[in-house]
């Protein structure tokens, strides 16, 4: 997996978190940039966190499971994406809390980092340098998260549905990707 595949899966991973500071930016009166900060230093940390959780985990597995990793992989990311369209097609109305403090941060964060261990998982059996790819996942999530909360603010709903659409056709054809080249089509 090259810097580009890292890249689009950060990108596709960070779509929840970017969502949901899209609601928190719509949920807030008044957005300062400490706002910005704090919600892209969470979700930012426990983007970077969970793939590595998974990476060890999956580590643990890989010599019983190597022969069809490939499949995981994409099994894994297709699930992800799936649910992040269907989510984005939902008529639920899921805004979240305005509050910033330790304990709604820390729900929103862990819940929309949970993907990113099933990722952590697919890298440990893609063989990806996990702590450079963590620390990218973590960047990108910090940055958008943070742009986020502004654009809430700015944009409305819509942009937060577009953003979860947008991260779920990326994991699936980064999935996709991954299968066709361990076949051998790509």
């Amino acid at each position: 997996m090259g810097i580009v595949e890292i890249v689009l899966t950060a990108i596709g991973l960070s779509m929840d978190a970017f969502a949901v500071s899209i609601c928190k930016g719509l949920s807030t009166d008044s957005v300062k940039l400490r706002h910005s900060i704090i919600t892209g230093l969470y979700f930012g940390f426990f983007q970077a966190l969970m793939p590595v959780l998974g990476y060890y985990l999956g580590i643990n597995f890989q010599e019983a499971i190597s022969s069809i990793d490939h499949w995981i992989a994409f099994v894994l990311l297709l699930v992800i994406g799936i649910n992040m369209i269907r989510e984005s097609r939902s008529e639920d109305d899921d805004h979240s809390s305005g509050s910033y403090d330790v304990k709604t941060m820390l729900v929103l964060a862990v819940a929309t980092s949970i993907d990113a261990l099933a990722v952590g998982i697919s890298f440990a059996l893609l063989d990806v340098e996990i702590f450079s790819a963590s620390l990218i996942i973590g960047v990108i999530t910090f940055i958008l998260s943070a742009v986020g909360v502004k654009a809430g603010c700015k944009l409305g709903e819509k942009s937060r549905k577009a953003a979860e659409m947008a991260g779920g056709i990326i994991l699936i054809l980064i999935g996709l990707k991954i299968l066709l080249e361990h076949l051998g089509i790509f």
